[in-house]
């Protein structure tokens, strides 16, 4: 059994103003993802300028949080937020939710490729081996808070996080950080680095998390406020089975349009 290492959500005071590390961590998924989409843009979409790309990654950033605050508050505490709507403002509460993140940054994609007249599509491939970057940095984020923790289990490296009973548990935030993180960015790294049909990275990005989430979320405590669903599954795993069928399919069809 392991002790979670304690450690202080907030790396920075300054009298009122705090850096947080969770916070932090998207921070730094930007900065290190800007240079990257730069770069994948000049190799496979040349006519999308570097202060386009600035656009985008802005519209991005807008996506992520406006889409995973209305996906938080339809999919998980919906009956609160409508009975409280001035709670819908109080984000510092917390309260983001990837599957409404992921809508929302597909949409930017829709919005932007028909402002700049550019295959949709594509415009999704460019941005898709990138995003596992942020989860990645995010997991981390969640870990450091000492939120989001795995179901009671005895193995070994089962931890104890405060406020999560004495039982040890699962680090599940790592096992996101490693799966829908890490390995899915290598992942799509490596099937990006030459040119493929429209939509075929996409659907490698939509099934991989979808997969990665689904599985992680077996060890994954559920929301309280939900529990288990339908089939004792969670939320997470119920909103995930749409990317993984999505993603299937849109990698089949990008495969049999080029004619692979």
């Amino acid at each position: 059994m392991l002790t979670y290492p304690n450690l202080d959500p907030i790396l920075l005071q300054i009298g009122p103003l705090a850096i947080r590390w969770y916070g932090l961590m998207y921070t730094l998924a930007f900065l290190i993802g800007w240079p990257l989409l730069l770069a994948r843009a000049k190799r496979f979409m040349p006519q999308l300028h570097r202060d386009s790309v600035s656009d985008l990654l802005f519209w991005i950033l807008l996506g992520v949080l406006l889409g995973g605050r209305l996906g938080y508050i339809l999919f998980y505490q919906f009956d609160y937020y409508l009975a409280n709507p001035l709670a819908v403002f109080r984000i510092w509460e917390g309260g983001m939710a990837f599957h409404g993140g992921l809508l929302g940054v597909l949409t930017v994609c829709i919005l932007f490729s028909r402002k700049h007249q550019l295959n949709c599509l594509s415009l999704a491939d460019l941005v898709a081996p990138i995003a596992p970057l942020g989860f990645f940095l995010g997991r981390i984020g969640n870990f450091i808070n000492g939120e989001l923790w795995g179901r009671t289990t005895d193995l070994p490296w089962g931890m104890l996080f405060p406020g999560a009973g004495p039982l040890p548990r699962h680090p599940s935030q790592l096992y996101q950080s490693a799966l829908e993180g890490l390995a899915l960015f290598l992942l799509l790294q490596w099937l990006g680095r030459r040119e493929r049909p429209s939509g075929y990275l996409l659907g490698w990005f939509l099934a991989g998390y979808g997969f990665s989430r689904f599985v992680v979320e077996f060890v994954r405590e559920p929301d309280p406020q939900l529990g288990l669903l339908a089939l004792d599954l969670t939320m997470g795993q119920w909103l995930s089975l749409p990317m993984i069928v999505a993603g299937l399919a849109l990698w089949r069809y990008s495969l049999r349009k080029s004619g692979a």
